[in-house]
């Protein structure tokens, strides 16, 4: 099904008759929580648990690590106490110990705990007003849209100011390799991941600007891992070009993308680069709501 364009007061008119999509649930996995049934509840609490979270916080607080004396120091624990404990979050992976200095960090099962409670849910209610301030900025539909399988889904969008206008529901689903959005998220994977994704994927043609040979895939990807965004130009619809950037979480990993799309004869390449400053900053903006570090993408000259 094709991308229609359509006049601002038809396509909301249109929009207001029908019920929201719905949006694709994103799900992080996590190892189960470990736990002792031989513990003693003292005060209504299991002291060994309180006593492990309290350790985490500590570890958490030291981004370049702390020894063990220390963080017996701090938590108020004796050295074998804090020990046994910390040994435990290590098997379970909560903990890592840098094997250089043998100082503790935080795991990365604790990320993944944090990622699956930032749900499809408040990533909508976040991505909204930069989606809403994009639009005004360019005058054209915003998006934002995360993996789902080897495809992407919009899971937030809006219009533009202008009279006619993408028409593009949440919860619509496009392939990856041949939108702006879905090139961006592929241009996150691991090579080896790309190329078990070209081994699945069939790459269709849509348009005949669509690249359908994984070799031009794999060299149009290395583009966008160079220049920190992607672009579409009418190779899904060859009504419609896009421009698209990565949106970060707090561990740095790309977990979504964010981008505009308009109609070709009101956006052309040398337009979508100059909006793609906007849509770097919404990019940026969004990363930063997630706990990202802002990235350094740049638009090319």
């Amino acid at each position: 099904m094709r991308t229609r364009i359509k006049s601002r007061a038809a396509a909301d008119a249109e929009g207001a008759s029908r019920p929201a999509a719905p949006v694709a649930r994103i799900v992080a996995s996590a190892p189960p929580l470990g736990g002792d049934e031989a513990d003693r509840a003292r005060g209504g609490t299991v002291q060994s648990i309180g006593r492990a979270f309290t350790i985490l916080e500590e570890v958490a607080r030291n981004r370049d690590g702390i020894g063990l004396a220390d963080l017996s120091k701090r938590v108020g624990l004796h050295n074998s106490t804090t020990f046994h404990l910390v040994k435990t979050m290590v098997a379970l992976g909560y903990i890592r110990q840098l094997k250089d200095s043998k100082r503790y960090r935080i795991g990365r099962p604790v990320f993944a705990l944090a990622a699956s409670a930032l749900d499809e849910m408040e990533m909508v209610s976040m991505a909204t007003p930069v989606l809403e301030d994009l639009s005004r900025q360019t005058g054209e539909s915003s998006h934002f849209a995360v993996r789902m399988s080897d495809a992407v889904v919009v899971i937030a969008r809006t219009s533009g100011p202008s009279a006619f206008q993408l028409t593009d529901r949440v919860g619509v689903v496009r392939p990856a390799y041949c939108t702006a959005l879905g090139k961006v998220i592929l241009g996150a994977l691991r090579s080896d991941q790309l190329e078990r994704y070209l081994q699945r994927v069939e790459l269709n043609a849509s348009t005949p600007r669509t690249i359908t040979e994984p070799r031009a895939l794999r060299t149009e990807i290395e583009a966008v891992r160079r220049d920190g965004f992607a672009i579409d130009d009418g190779e899904f619809d060859s009504e419609v070009r896009c421009i698209a950037f990565p949106v970060r979480d707090f561990t740095g990993q790309v977990t979504g993308a964010i981008g505009i799309s308009g109609p070709v004869w009101r956006l052309s390449i040398a337009d979508l680069k100059s909006r793609g400053r906007s849509v770097r900053r919404a990019a940026e903006q969004l990363s930063a709501a997630f706990g990202a570090s802002i990235p350094n993408a740049s638009i090319q000259k």
